[in-house]
């Protein structure tokens, strides 16, 4: 008791303690995984419809229904992590567990039986990547939800992300650099390398022991984290009592904006990852090492957002920096497209091609990089404000079930490049100068608007979005006053038990 006021002594919040390069690299490494087996899923419409044969609404439905069947999955794994009570933790033990099996799909799915046929080959797509979505999504979920533990401070916390962010993009620019410079080297027989079958194995399996590595560095690297992070109560839950935990946790204003634009968004990501190959292959005609260069680009676009973000963010806050970085991107991507289609821009074969290109993929990628770190990180901030509504920490719950939103209409999206394609008359095994100019051009006309119809609705989301720093710090009070009165209280029940047993 306090001897001025007889009151209970109160709590008083730690400052959030700051992560030292070290954790911040190696926490973030693991992305570079999640980079690869990215670049490996969005290169499966290629793959399937223009080298091993499928038609694409077939190859478009076999992603959709993976997507869906993911987008389920990911809230289940992100609840089942926020309650985990084991020695290594909540969020290591998926971690560790789903290494070696994501390395063993990526290969298997990467190596369809020449001898099916295109029914037989459909089956193997359609199984191999619902098993690959599973388990990356086994890994990435309780991965992602480790960042608002780590980095509870509202701008180290975007800081932390950036290094995940970074490290991401480096894993798909890595596995892009490898495909297009190394395993898509023109031959005589194939002289656009992307389109040669024997190129495609290897690269899998490149794939699949660069993101083995990374998991397990990173789960390695984060372990001694482990006694350091929140550990849920013990408690026996029904399934009811789940159901209203996670009612609780997700009846969020904040989630509500975040998981809105992301809906929105979804449906112009499943376009724009679906054609992207097609855009460069035909609409521009670029060589394999070209669009490695680009890929590369996109790289040093990271690094460059991430600075752009983190500074933005501390002098206008995360929304307003995010919402500008986004409107930004929307254009820059669109811009040289638009401009070929009104015959302004520099032809195919042009030496000012590439160059301006490289300038439009440098602005870009930083732009959309910075926007994804931020809008992480504002995410990851709805933690605090939905535990201080509900006492539970679900982080893991929070992270999934916007990744739901975003997996889940990417999904029902995954259909339209197919769709797309179809309606224009895109052929099956095309070669670039061979087919019909007025069919990419038709491909582009139709891509153009709905893509960036979409992305601006999405950005126009963002401004219903309530968090600031100030309303985040009030909330990390909040929490910690709440914990430590936890710790007081339970460093006292001892005491008043044994003092009720004397008193009996």
């Amino acid at each position: 008791m306090d001897a001025r006021t007889d009151e209970p002594p109160r709590a008083k919040a730690a400052p959030p303690p700051r992560l030292n390069f070290r954790t911040k690299f190696l926490y973030g490494f693991g992305s570079i995984a999640y980079g690869v087996l990215t670049q490996i899923l969005t290169l499966l419409l290629f793959f399937y419809n223009q080298v091993v044969g499928l038609s694409a609404q077939a190859v478009s439905a076999a992603l959709a229904i993976s997507l869906v069947i993911d987008a389920v999955w990911d809230p289940v794994i992100g609840h089942v992590s926020d309650n985990l009570r084991s020695p290594w933790g909540r969020r290591h033990p998926f971690m560790y567990a789903s290494a070696i099996p994501i390395a063993a799909s990526v290969v298997f799915l990467m190596h369809p039986p020449s001898a099916f046929d295109a029914a037989q080959k459909f089956l193997w797509l359609l199984v191999f990547v619902v098993v690959a979505r599973l388990l990356i999504s086994l890994y990435e979920m309780p991965s992602s939800a480790l960042a608002p533990e780590l980095a509870p401070d509202y701008h180290d916390r975007t800081v932390v992300l950036s290094y995940r962010w970074v490290l991401g993009v480096s894993g798909t620019a890595l596995a892009a650099s490898l495909g297009n410079f190394w395993f898509f080297r023109p031959t005589a027989a194939y002289p656009q390398g992307q389109l040669n079958p024997a190129a495609w194995g290897p690269m899998a399996w490149a794939s699949a022991v660069i993101a083995l590595v990374s998991i397990v560095v990173s789960a390695a690297g984060t372990h001694h984290y482990i006694r350091r992070l929140h550990r849920p109560p013990a408690r026996k839950v029904s399934l009811a009592h789940s159901l209203r935990d996670i009612a609780a946790t997700l009846k969020n204003r904040n989630l509500g904006v975040a998981l809105t634009a992301w809906l929105i968004a979804g449906l112009s990501f499943g376009l724009y990852g679906g054609l992207a190959l097609y855009f460069y292959t035909f609409f521009w005609a670029l060589k394999a090492s070209q669009i490695g260069v680009l890929a590369l680009v996109n790289l040093v676009a990271s690094l460059v957002g991430a600075f752009i973000a983190t500074g933005l963010s501390r002098a206008f806050g995360k929304k307003h920096a995010c919402i500008a970085m986004f409107f930004g991107c929307v254009v820059a991507i669109q811009a040289p497209i638009l401009l070929r289609l009104l015959g302004v821009f520099p032809g195919n074969g042009s030496a000012l091609l590439m160059p301006i290109l490289i300038v439009a993929h440098l602005l870009s990628g930083s732009l959309t990089n910075g926007g994804f770190i931020l809008s992480s990180s504002m995410v990851a901030d709805i933690t605090e404000d939905a535990q201080v509504k509900t006492g539970r920490r679900a982080e893991g719950l929070l992270m999934a079930t916007n990744t739901f939103i975003t997996k889940a209409t990417t999904g029902v999206s995954a259909l339209l490049p197919g769709l797309l394609l179809a309606y224009v008359g895109f052929p099956a095994h095309a070669r670039p100068g061979l087919i019909d100019m007025g069919i990419i051009r038709h491909m582009a006309w139709v891509y153009l608007p709905v893509t960036s119809g979409l992305s601006f609705l999405s950005i126009a989301v963002w401004f219903f979005y309530r968090i600031d720093k100030a309303a985040h710090d009030r909330h990390l009070a909040t929490v910690a006053e709440a914990q430590a009165a936890s710790e007081i209280a339970a460093e006292a029940e001892p005491d008043a038990v044994a003092a009720a047993r004397l008193a009996g």
